[in-house]
């Protein structure tokens, strides 16, 4: 079930509900002093760069005999 986030509009108080979509849609008909708050997840997780370097060495080692193992017309990056 989703996860919405609700702003009083009085009072500026947030608060997240766990409802359905329909569950919302009658919450909001119901309490008038509340709207949805549309913006991104609060926890957005990102990732830039290359993840092979930031890998173990042993992950490394074993990319490396696959490599060797897998022919001379192989395109595996290590």
């Amino acid at each position: 079930m989703p996860t919405y986030t609700l702003e009083h509009k009085d009072t500026g108080e947030q608060k997240d509900v766990l409802m359905s979509y329909d569950e919302l849609q009658q919450y909001l008909i119901d309490n008038l002093d509340w709207f949805r708050v549309i913006g991104p997840p609060p926890a957005l997780v990102t990732q830039t760069g290359n993840t092979i370097n930031r890998t173990s060495g042993d992950w490394k080692d074993l990319m490396k005999q696959i490599k060797k193992g897998s022919g001379s017309g192989n395109t595996i990056k290590t």
